[in-house]
């Protein structure tokens, strides 16, 4: 495999020519060749803004298949790509681009003003826009550009791409994924999840993430094979696709709604081979209930922004309901005590740590937190909890930090209690997630208000709205006169959960 994870994936384009790979439900469409050749074009645009190997491009754009010809210009020219969720304010992008220093910031059109502010105030030197229609700045630049024909060699551990995941203290962490980190883990899937240039992926998940970006992306670039891509997961056009689809990629949140679906069934999805859910832990029940509709059992694996797919149920052979499988080739796994790191017998509940060639090599400009979470040995500390059983399969039983996956994103309470204690008549918070039917986890705020303040549920998530993405702000505030705390001077947000665990039900 080239250095350069382009050059691989421009090997498997070349090869199929006029074939789909990106189609859009309005008829747009890019052949392999069409986007190989756009790729180019977009990377001589980037070169005339200046970036050049190594420099980050930071871009926050709505789904299209130009975002994804950009994520392979920068590919191509050496770039480093750092997509940004399409839900952050101005407030939180600004950290973002006052941390990685981007050579540019591609943004949506409609967003240009605040974005032009937002570039000026972190010293960003470029603003260019992309549409969701191929329109924009950028998309015109690319024509006028100097196509860039070859692509800029890169070393192994050179980096392709930051993926920022919030951390509890509140600061995100930019995690750095290199070439071999994506493109080993795009070849181990394609192969154990057996994708051909036969496969039409139903894409229906966002592409700022690991799920929508590396795995639905990578792996259909590396196969070969074809994209249908869509705004957003939408039931009926799912239900309207499968007869021309073979695989649907999917948060938790997409299979409930299937399953409580009456047009679920082995008729409807005859043509598909596969089912992957991602992002969040599915429930045994519905595992169980869509294979008993549909015929089909979903494969369960497990990964993150760190290390991209670890461990999955196997294609060939049983999928175990609640279960996250084994590890994928080339990957390694213990199960370790807490504290000291030691390897724990099968059966024993302990903390899940990483090894192999998809493991990202830190956090940028973090070396402490690094050195916390990467260990000497190579095995990164993923900060959940698991177990194997007597069949050899991994079960992730919780996280080790108070994190709260609602609908696939992960919410992290530090950050979303550092805002609402800014609200004045605040006196202290607590964020945790609970039951949703819809969500798997439902950001909850706790907030004990100051004597005699006015505070209501409205006047929190009002203050909340242009402060945080909407999937971090609270479905529910409730107001208390103390947090449980411990001996230890902590708050028991375990018997917070407890308390409020059936409020969405």
């Amino acid at each position: 495999m080239s250095q350069n994870l382009f050059e691989t994936f421009a090997a498997r384009m070349q090869e199929r020519g006029d074939a789909d790979f990106i189609t859009t439900r309005d008829g747009r469409r890019y052949s392999h060749a069409d986007a190989l050749a756009a790729s180019g074009r977009l990377a001589g645009a980037l070169a005339a803004q200046g970036v050049t190997p190594g420099d980050r491009v930071a871009v926050q754009v709505d789904k299209s298949p130009e975002a994804i010809l950009l994520y392979l210009a920068c590919l191509r020219i050496g770039g480093v790509f750092l997509p940004l969720n399409t839900g952050y304010t101005a407030d939180e992008v600004r950290y973002f681009l006052a941390d990685a220093e981007p050579a540019l910031f591609v943004c949506r059109p409609a967003a240009l003003e605040q974005a032009r502010a937002v570039a000026g105030e972190t010293g960003c030197p470029a603003v260019e826009t992309l549409g969701s229609d191929g329109d924009g700045s950028l998309m015109e630049a690319a024509q006028r550009a100097t196509p860039f024909d070859a692509f800029e060699p890169r070393e192994q551990n050179d980096l392709a791409a930051i993926l920022y995941t919030s951390g509890t203290t509140g600061r995100s962490k930019g995690a750095m994924l290199t070439h071999h980190n994506l493109g080993s883990n795009a070849a181990t899937l394609a192969e154990a999840w057996r994708f051909t240039a036969e496969d039409r992926l139903i894409h229906a998940l966002p592409i700022f993430h690991t799920h929508g970006l590396f795995v639905g992306c990578n792996v259909t670039l590396m196969a070969g094979s074809s994209m249908l891509f869509l705004p957003s997961f939408d039931a009926d056009v799912i239900f309207q696709e499968m007869p021309r689809g073979t695989v649907l990629m999917g948060v938790p949140t997409f299979y409930p709604r299937l399953v409580a679906d009456a047009r679920l069934t082995p008729e409807a999805t005859a043509s598909m081979r596969l089912f992957v859910p991602g992002s969040a832990p599915l429930t045994a029940e519905t595992h169980r209930e869509f294979e008993r509709k549909s015929g089909h059992a979903i494969l369960e694996r497990y990964g993150m922004t760190e290390t991209n797919m670890n461990l999955s149920n196997p294609y060939d052979g049983e999928r175990r309901a609640g279960t996250v499988g084994m590890p994928l080739p080339g990957v390694e796994y213990r199960i370790t005590d807490r504290e000291t790191h030691e390897p724990l017998p099968n059966g024993q509940i302990g903390m899940l740590e990483i090894r192999g060639p998809n493991v990202f090599i830190g956090y940028w400009r973090m070396p402490e937190k690094t050195r916390e979470e990467l260990l000497e040995d190579g095995f990164f500390v993923t900060g959940d909890l698991a177990m194997v059983d007597e069949h050899g399969y991994v079960h992730i039983v919780g996280r080790d930090k108070d994190m709260v996956i609602s609908g696939g994103y992960n919410v992290y309470p530090k950050e979303v209690e550092q805002v609402i204690d800014e609200i004045e008549g605040v006196k202290e918070s607590a964020v945790i997630g609970v039951p949703h039917p819809d969500f798997g986890e439902g950001v909850t705020a706790v907030v004990v208000p100051e004597a005699h303040a006015r505070l209501d549920e409205r006047d929190v998530i009002d203050f909340l709205k242009d402060r945080l993405a909407k999937y971090k702000q609270p479905k529910r505030v409730l107001f208390v006169d103390a947090l449980p705390y411990n001996t230890m001077g902590k708050v028991q947000k375990n018997e917070l959960r407890k308390n409020y665990q059936d409020i969405y039900r």
